[in-house]
């Protein structure tokens, strides 16, 4: 069974051994590294750090145990444990040679679910002294997570540290890869038509993770008596003197001796064993449309597709990443940890497994995430036989696991720090995973208070189709999407959206809408004084779906319109621009907004001005103020240029000095200053040297740029080097009424741009 995906399968090629030992060995040995999360540049850090202020957090320790999950990265760290006795497809190649594994395991933890990790691996094969170490292990980790220890010593590990420990231990090889069968089983059941109580299961394997899977199954609503476990020596049952405690709980009366002779009507199997073990011929004689887990790898028990030859209608489950439903352990363990860190569980008990396997079950349920196909490209994320599980790169897994954990967790009573509002909690950790989703929250809720009609322009891309279905789960605008209404339904059906097209979307088709002739006669009208005939209009009209969004804005049939996820900016900006601008509403310049590590920067113009006039700068810099408050963030603006609080006379500073004089010669209601570099916008200590009582308070946290060339590069350098997300751009100036986004954008993207376009302007001045 493939938990992670991080394992090769193993074979003779040799392109791939090399690939993957270069993967290792450079550009420096391992996947894992240690940073320092805190400044020790100076004297005074050191003095913090270590000797003598240290003391201070150990004295903290000492009055309060804790409070070390406050003062220390305790709360956070887990113990990924292994003596190398069980390696999986490997099997007993002892502690070091495990270690590549377990640096791997740590490498997801990080990655999925921002925990850190220590790895430790152990020469101990003694399983009671090998828990007393890591009983001992106790005062560094908020949790373990044991791994690769071959069973039945696995079992009394676990044991002896669950009943020690005041932290959660938990054995990912068992639980883990029972919580994953656990959930893929709860949806197959469903497809099937058949309830846990009533189905008889026959299992191959009685190792740790066969047991672990036995067991939730039952938890889930299996009876004892339906279950049939064969290992290698043949049925588990009572008359068999070499039996395990674990194995024991399964025995049947004494009976027939093989797989085949008592796979007769099961309705799942379920292998964790080795390969070739389920024949072709056995599958016919399961229960109809069976539920086949073959989860040993490299090779399952049955190939899938002999299986499916047997049994046309069986749902078939492996190890395996090349086939649909991959059993895969990274479903469970990041987020499991990541709930019970939180609270600060003590155990992980039944209800939190239970939790996690209805969690994972239900996310499967529903359409898949952009950020999923995206990773995933070319396969079908739609529930069904082939989808009974979420994919690991579903970014949803965190908030939904995560906080399901946490909540069974405070409700049985193991949280020593219970979280109230489990809502708020999980809003939390989607903002962690979607790096806009909390700076877009005071967006989304203004959205939320009307009903806003939000053309697309490019409605047959997958993104815009993506976010229009996003937009009827999250918001309560109406999305209108311009594009022929078979390659939609058709593409929407290919992304696994449980849409239907003329149902949910209102389509304005451009080969054939009943609007087309009043279409084209109000763009001639608009445009008839500037060279644009009858026979123009009604050719663009038929093709130009940007122009088709601005008339109907125009019109009053869309409040809003979002055009620009292919093409070029300045293209899409001449005919919003020709349908839409009035006196008062016209494009002032873009504003986007970078997610980085640190918080977010606002950048301008990036996109409408080449060589802004100061006017221009300063229109900019207003309307930036203005939108920035939308985000519930205080505008600190800086006006940038090569010059230096005028120590230089060059083109870019004169205009910006210019814009300042503008914006000087009336109260403004946010702070601002220039012109300077961007270094002193950003650093206090910087601009306070140079120019000491400048009116910004802190960082700017708005960059206004003298010219277009210099934002653009600001603006790509943030997205490439310091991998900032983009919010926007956002088209400032025309009343809310068109945004015009760029081809790089995502369906997540387009989904915060159509909150902004469903905020009423009168939200935001």
């Amino acid at each position: 069974m493939n938990r992670e995906g991080f394992y090769l399968e193993r074979d003779s090629n040799a392109n791939l051994r090399a690939a993957a030992l270069d993967y290792h060995r450079h550009p420096r040995p391992g996947k894992l590294e240690v940073r320092a999360t805190k400044p020790l540049a100076n004297g005074r850090d050191l003095a913090r750090a270590y000797s003598p202020g240290v003391a201070e957090a150990c004295l903290e320790i000492v009055r309060d145990p804790k409070t070390a999950r406050d003062v220390t990265t305790r709360g956070n760290l887990v113990g990924v444990v292994t003596n190398g006795t069980a390696v999986l497809g490997l099997g007993d190649i002892g502690a070091l040679a495990s270690k590549p594994v377990m640096e791997g395991k740590a490498v997801l933890f990080k990655t999925f679910a921002n925990i850190d990790c220590f790895d430790i691996e152990l020469n101990q094969s003694d399983p009671e002294k090998l828990a007393e170490i890591v009983c001992a292990l106790e005062p560094t980790f908020g949790a373990i997570n044991l791994e690769d220890i071959k069973a039945p010593d696995c079992f009394i590990v676990e044991r002896i540290c669950r009943e020690r420990m005041n932290i959660p231990v938990f054995h990912d090889d068992q639980h883990g890869t029972a919580i994953v069968v656990g959930a893929a089983a709860v949806n197959a059941l469903r497809l099937a038509g058949k309830a846990f109580e009533d189905i008889r299961i026959v299992s191959t394997g009685g190792g740790a993770a066969g047991i672990a899977c036995l067991d939730m199954l039952l938890k889930l609503g299996v009876q004892r008596r339906n279950v049939w476990l064969v290992d290698i020596d043949g049925l588990v049952h009572d008359g068999r003197t070499d039996l395990n405690e674990q194995k024991a709980a399964y025995a049947q009366p004494e009976g027939p001796a093989g797989l085949g002779d008592v796979i007769e009507g099961a309705d799942l199997f379920l292998g964790l064993s080795g390969p070739d073990l389920l024949t072709p011929e056995m599958v016919k004689r399961m229960a109809p449309r069976p539920i086949i887990f073959a989860l040993a790898n490299p090779n399952p028990e049955i190939a899938p597709e002999l299986a499916r030859e047997a049994a046309p209608d069986a749902i078939i489950a492996t190890g395996r990443s090349d086939f649909p439903n991959q059993v895969n352990n990274v479903l469970c363990f990041p987020f499991i940890f990541r709930g019970a860190l939180d609270v600060g569980a003590t155990t992980i008990n039944d209800e939190m497994k239970i939790a996690c396997v209805e969690g994972i079950a239900a996310l499967a349920r529903q359409s898949s995430s952009a950020e999923a196909a995206a990773a995933y490209q070319g396969e079908k994320l739609s529930f069904g036989p082939d989808y009974l599980i979420p994919k690991p790169f579903d970014p949803r897994l965190m908030g939904i696991v995560a906080s399901a954990v946490a909540r069974a967790a405070c409700e049985t009573g193991v949280a020593e720090r219970p979280i109230e509002d489990i809502a708020a909690y999980k809003r939390k950790l989607d903002g962690s995973v979607f790096r806009s989703a909390l700076i877009m929250r005071p967006v989304f809720e203004a959205a939320g208070t009307t009903e806003r009609r939000i053309a697309f322009a490019e409605g047959e891309d997958e993104r815009v189709i993506r976010a229009a279905h996003a937009m009827l789960e999250e918001t309560t605008d109406r999305p209108i999407l311009i594009g022929r209404p078979d390659v939609v339904a058709q593409r929407a059906e290919r992304a696994g959206l449980s849409i239907e097209v003329a149902r949910d979307f209102e389509i304005v088709n451009p080969e054939n809408d009943a609007r087309y002739r009043e279409y084209w006669g109000t763009y001639h009208e608009i445009m008839q004084r500037r060279g644009v005939t009858p026979d123009i209009a009604k050719a663009i009209m038929r093709t130009n779906t940007t122009a088709i969004g601005a008339v109907m804005v125009h019109r009053g049939e869309a409040d809003s319109l979002i055009c620009g996820t292919f093409g070029q900016f300045q293209w899409h900006l001449n005919y919003v621009s020709q349908i839409l601008q009035t006196p008062r509403q016209h494009p002032v310049g873009t504003l986007s907004l970078m997610m980085l590590g640190d918080g977010p920067l606002f950048i301008a113009d990036t996109q409408v001005n080449n060589v802004p006039t100061p006017a221009q700068i300063a229109a900019t810099a207003i309307a930036a103020a203005r939108h920035i408050r939308r985000f519930g963030i205080v505008p600190q603006v800086a006006l940038c240029s090569h010059s230096q609080f005028g120590n230089s006379n060059c083109d870019s500073g004169v205009r910006v000095r210019g814009a300042l004089e503008i914006l000087d010669s009336e109260p403004r209601d946010f702070a601002y200053e220039g012109e300077m570099h961007t270094d002193a916008a950003l650093d206090r200590e910087i601009r306070e040297r140079i120019f000491p009582g400048s009116r910004l308070d802190g960082a700017a946290n708005c960059l206004i740029f003298s010219g277009i060339d210099a934002a653009s590069t600001a603006r790509n350098l943030l997205k490439m080097k310091a991998n900032a997300l983009e919010i926007g751009p956002i088209l400032m100036g025309m009343g809310n009424r068109a945004h015009i986004v760029t081809p790089s954008i995502s369906a997540r993207g387009l989904l915060n741009m159509s909150a902004i376009a469903g905020t009423p302007v009168a939200h935001y001045g």
